[in-house]
């Protein structure tokens, strides 16, 4: 059944193994149990769940093998992706660059899944998650991104992609908990 909002949970599975990866970590940690109820909160609401990843340059695996590589035990990255692990019935989109928009087909999903609404969550807020955001606004999307649902390398940078988002792109920056579907 269609949905007109879609939540979108980008490069959280992570293997957190590139320079300057423990403190997006530490920060990633609290947003990944954000995260990880919202979802458990919206998905049951009809809200499509779609997880938008880096493919890490493993260019011949696939979604299901880069989930198993950050989760094995003792990866920087295993208990984010246990927290946030997809389920069956999840939607995965592997992107080549920052926007989750850049040369995927995640507009054309988007569209199949009725969605105009897009709840935007993950790593890393001035990168990624701003670049996708403002790909969303500018492709007519309504854009929410929950400030605590964000991470970056350091809590300033956090702050200045969040008010960039919602001042430049309109982006609806409240907490997770004031979200609706």
């Amino acid at each position: 059944m269609p949905h007109d909002s879609a939540l979108l949970i980008i490069d959280m599975i992570n293997p957190f193994d590139f320079a300057g990866a423990a403190p997006l970590r530490r920060a990633a940690l609290p947003a990944a149990k954000r995260i990880s109820a919202l979802k458990a909160r919206l998905k049951p609401q009809g809200v499509p769940v779609l997880y938008i990843n880096d493919n890490f340059t493993q260019w011949q695996s696939d979604f299901r093998q880069l989930v198993a590589i950050c989760s094995r035990e003792g990866a920087p990255g295993a208990e984010i992706a246990a927290l946030l692990a997809p389920e069956h019935d999840d939607y995965f989109v592997l992107k080549p660059r920052h926007s989750a928009f850049f040369a995927t087909p995640l507009r054309i999903l988007l569209e199949r899944l009725g969605a105009r609404r897009l709840i935007v969550t993950g790593i890393a807020g001035d990168s990624c998650v701003l670049a996708t955001a403002a790909d969303a606004h500018m492709n007519e999307f309504e854009v929410a991104v929950p400030r605590d649902c964000v991470a970056s390398q350091s809590a300033e940078r956090n702050r200045r992609a969040i008010a960039l988002m919602k001042d430049a792109l309109g982006a609806d920056a409240r907490a997770a908990r004031s979200i609706a579907a």
